[in-house]
């Protein structure tokens, strides 16, 4: 399947603007560490871009959430990496290979870096510095959901989290039309 495929599907399967917007972000952050690492930008971006498509229909259910998408995304013939990231974003498997930990660590990284540019007096992703997302970071009380550990967890790619803040800050400014800021 490709982009434009899996952007239909994935707008069929999720309502929430907000989370159609999560997806895009983390799609945009996994597309620039493929390219980083030399990795398949197309299997790393359709991993972020369809992380939480069972998201709406398994919220009431959390246990759920990752299993649900993951055996879906097989049934439909996606590469087996992509199926396998999903389930270790949502902690229902070990993450192993670098999509797996750039899933795992990018997912929360993308909604620290919405809250600190929302929290900005310009409240664009244009007027954001990797300090400043640090410093928010530090901040254990803002943007509490944003889980600190693991976006640490960068550190399995070989990043320091000054590095892997700064390849996703870049990512998302890319399309920071898209999202909305």
């Amino acid at each position: 399947m490709n982009r434009e495929d899996a952007y239909r599907l994935l707008r069929e399967r999720l309502k929430n603007k907000n989370l159609f917007k999560h997806s895009l972000a983390v799609e945009a952050c996994l597309k620039k560490m493929a390219q980083k690492f030399g990795e398949d930008e197309e299997i790393w971006g359709l991993t972020g871009l369809l992380h939480d498509i069972d998201y709406e229909e398994t919220n009431a259910d959390p246990a759920r959430h990752g299993l649900e998408g993951a055996l879906f995304l097989h049934e439909s013939g996606f590469d087996e990496s992509l199926v396998r990231a999903v389930k270790a974003h949502s902690g229902h498997a070990a993450p192993e290979s670098k999509l797996d930990w750039a899933l795992f660590s990018a997912d929360p990284l993308t909604g620290l870096i919405v809250a600190s540019a929302l929290m900005h007096p310009e409240k664009k992703l244009d007027s954001l510095d990797v300090e400043f997302v640090v410093r928010r970071f530090k901040e254990k009380r803002f943007a509490a959901g944003a889980n600190r550990e693991q976006i640490a967890l960068c550190k399995n790619l070989g990043l320091d989290l000054e590095q892997f803040i700064e390849i996703c800050l870049q990512a998302m400014q890319g399309i920071s039309g898209e999202l909305g800021l």
